[in-house]
């Protein structure tokens, strides 16, 4: 990774731009297989024109077009491309050069977000700018401890573009392709900042809708107390949880690239040692003032799903801890009956070994009966057979009755 990692640093030098000068730049969000295809696409573009196209796996590439230059990168969701060529009139903003490439031909990889025109020119005294700009939401900008004046008014002129205007005083080429590259991510981050708050807006109703819902299942728990409606509850909040928990990981990135965003805007601004002009409004301002209520917005929108999501699994809990309870209940109920069924059947069990013991102690008493007048018969001087029987009868219930104690106390042991 060595290689990548000091190449990194120099992945996208400040290129120099002299004036005066027009730079088209657009942005587009694009997934992974929209990247893939545009990607596809600027090698086929590249190699038609006698070049070379990016290399496997690269981000970002430039190639010379029209006169000018075309830069290509490709961010984690978004796509840029950026022309900048020679102002062909004196007029500010006024017709596009025509040898810039998004013409028929050019293949837009995905939606388009961003759309800039930026002029640069060589000074602010003798050209006449405002009135390319609406004045009630135009900043004027001091840049680089004054060396440069920026004006905008983030609005859409007549082709959809958003128009920057920078007036280089003192600055050289390479200070004045850092304060354009600057400018475009501006623009650039604080639209993708800005898809956040569309994301919170849409969530706002839905997150509201769980929060009613809770209440009612919360206030349901009070009055409810049998298993079966209970357990019903308890489906609907792990209903409710699951729908909650899959909207909130679905904004999660979202919100979490906002953040970023804004961060990025700031650092720009600040890196441009931007200060109002006299009796105008700075560009800081302007995006501090929509910015900032927008951030607040997405993170309000991620507190209220995050305690949303922490009351429901408090009242998931307290709910699942009553049904196990009331389940525990039943078993110990069940449990009980079993134990006196169980009983019952020892008690049976005992009665059938006593008549058990009876009926074997029959069985052996026969057969002593037979021995004793089968003896007889043989002349074998022995008492009378029903004597002998009679006094069998104590002898061999005893034994029985032993025998049988015996092997219960054994199965008792085991």
């Amino acid at each position: 990774m060595r290689e990548k990692v000091l190449g990194e640093v120099h992945a996208r030098p400040f290129r120099a731009i002299g004036c005066p000068r027009t730079l088209l730049h657009y942005a587009f969000l694009t997934d992974a297989d929209e990247a893939a295809r545009d990607h596809a696409w600027l090698t086929e573009f590249c190699v038609s024109r006698g070049g070379h196209g990016p290399a496997p796996g690269a981000r970002h590439h430039t190639i010379p077009f029209g006169g000018g230059t075309l830069s290509w990168e490709q961010h984690a969701e978004f796509t840029t491309y950026t022309w900048d060529g020679a102002a062909h009139t004196q007029t500010i903003f006024g017709r596009v050069p025509i040898n810039h490439p998004f013409g028929a031909a050019f293949h837009a990889p995905g939606d388009l977000l961003v759309a800039v025109r930026l002029e640069v020119r060589g000074g602010d005294d003798t050209i006449e700018w405002r009135s390319q700009f609406d004045e009630s939401s135009m900043t004027v900008s001091t840049l680089e401890d004054g060396a440069a004046m920026a004006a905008t008014d983030f609005r859409q002129d007549g082709d959809g573009m958003t128009r920057i205007l920078v007036c280089n005083r003192t600055m050289s080429e390479v200070q004045t392709g850092a304060i354009v590259q600057r400018l475009l991510e501006v623009e650039t981050y604080r639209t993708l900042a800005m898809l956040g708050l569309f994301e919170a807006t849409s969530l706002q109703p839905e997150i509201r809708r769980f929060e009613l819902e809770l209440a009612e299942l919360t206030g349901q728990m009070k009055d409810t107390s049998a298993l079966g409606a209970n357990q019903d509850l308890l489906d609907k909040l792990s209903a409710l949880a699951a729908a909650l928990e899959a909207g909130a990981t679905a904004s999660t990135f979202r919100f979490g690239a906002s953040r970023a965003y804004d961060q990025i805007v700031r650092a720009r601004l600040e890196a441009l040692r931007e200060e109002a002009a006299p009796g105008e409004l700075s560009m800081a301002s302007f995006l501090v003032r929509r910015l900032a209520p927008a951030m607040r917005t997405c993170q309000a929108i991620e507190d209220r799903q995050a305690m949303l999501s922490r009351k429901l699994a408090r009242a998931t809990t307290l709910l699942r801890t009553r049904v196990d309870v009331e389940l525990e209940d039943q078993n110990r109920s069940l449990l009980e009956s079993m134990n006196r069924r169980a009983q019952l059947q020892l008690r049976l069990q005992q009665t059938v070994e006593g008549l058990s013991v009876a009926a074997v102690s029959y069985y052996v008493v026969g057969l002593i009966s037979y021995l004793a007048k089968a003896a007889k018969g043989t002349g074998l001087r022995l008492p009378d057979a029903n004597i002998m029987t009679g006094l069998a009868v104590p002898v061999v219930v005893l034994v029985i009755w032993w025998t049988v104690k015996r092997i219960r106390q054994q199965h008792g042991e085991h």
